[in-house]
């Protein structure tokens, strides 16, 4: 299909002419009279690959058409040339600091029309071709990015034999309480994403320490405490996303004050890790352990109204019992 070309000029001569030249070079041409026509033409027919603007025109000169152009669909980079038979630099500076792309002098010569035209055309539809290919690039490097998230929470916890698709279970009530609290768009993505890494730092933490079916002593609890520290220096290089450690380094803090590693309490625990607490802890009653089978929902609902505004954010604690209560038959837990 032919690039297509709105003419905007109240000299009919001037579109003639304008018309004439770039339907010969092959154009599909739409001449209009008035900025007016061409605000009313656009929002009809949808938007060209460019647009010749006359400055100077009764009733909204070029200026004015340029900016409400922008304004009425700003989505729309149609650029623009504005068409003058004026030699002045403070017009073509305000036409510039506007949006338009150049300035085309009347009257015409064919081939500098023709090749100005053309060169836009094609610059903007190069820049719209790499913009698509960079962001065709960024979603593929975001699905291999969730991959390997995804591989490495799968270790995290196969290292703990009694635990199965705990980090996944973590990263998806975190998100529904996120999305019930009002997270939209990328901050659920980046929530779900710490859900899935907040205990990344148990790689460090030996095997028989996280399998001890016997109670831990002070050395071993210490190893086990340390995870969070240890999470937040792995997840540090990647620069990608900076805030990944947040869930890993602060997700054992207690809302109350007495938590660990950082001992931080109330606000100042950032929000995604007082959302991961809960959902963390909630999953950790609702899974089997080396000591005991899952706890009974009615068990899990009373720990989660005790730790109520001492070990979690109330907020979330309370979004956290709408969500058990919702659960009739029992389902989120570890089957």
């Amino acid at each position: 299909m032919s690039d297509w070309v709105i003419v905007v000029d109240d000299d009919m001569a001037n579109l003639k002419m304008a018309g004439s030249f770039l339907s010969e070079a092959g154009f599909r041409v739409t001449a209009l009279k008035s900025g007016k026509a061409l605000l009313s033409y656009v929002e009809k027919n949808g938007y060209p690959d460019l647009v010749l603007l006359d400055i100077n025109m009764p009733e909204m000169d070029g200026f004015e058409t340029l900016q409400r152009f922008r304004q009425q669909n700003p989505k729309e980079e149609v650029p623009v040339l504005f068409l003058t038979a004026d030699e002045n630099e403070e017009l073509e500076s305000k036409g510039l600091s506007l949006g338009a792309m150049d300035f085309i002098k009347k009257p015409f010569i064919a081939d500098v029309l023709i090749i100005r035209v053309r060169h836009i055309i094609d610059l903007n539809h190069l820049q719209k071709d790499l913009e698509q290919e960079v962001k065709k690039k960024t979603e593929e490097n975001e699905r291999l990015f969730i991959h390997v998230v995804q591989s490495l929470a799968d270790a995290i916890d196969a290292k703990d034999t009694y635990t199965n698709g705990h980090s996944g279970r973590v990263a998806q009530y975190s998100k529904e309480i996120a999305r019930r609290y009002g997270y939209r768009g990328k901050k659920l993505d980046d929530i779900y994403m710490m859900g899935l890494l907040h205990d990344v730092g148990k790689i460090g933490v030996p095997d028989a320490v996280i399998n001890k079916p016997a109670k831990l002593n002070d050395e071993e609890f210490e190893q086990i405490k340390n995870h969070p520290v240890m999470g937040a220096r792995i997840l540090k290089n990647i620069k990608e996303m900076p805030a990944l450690i947040t869930g890993a380094r602060w997700h054992h803090e207690r809302y109350g004050g007495g938590g660990y590693p950082d001992g931080i309490e109330g606000k100042e625990i950032p929000e995604e890790a007082r959302i991961i607490a809960v959902a963390d802890s909630y999953d950790a009653m609702s899974s089997r352990r080396s000591y005991r089978d899952v706890l009974p929902q009615e068990t899990v609902r009373e720990e989660i109204v005790k730790g109520r505004g001492s070990q979690f954010d109330p907020v979330f604690a309370d979004i956290m019992l709408a969500m058990i209560d919702e659960d009739t038959d029992y389902q989120m837990r570890e089957v």
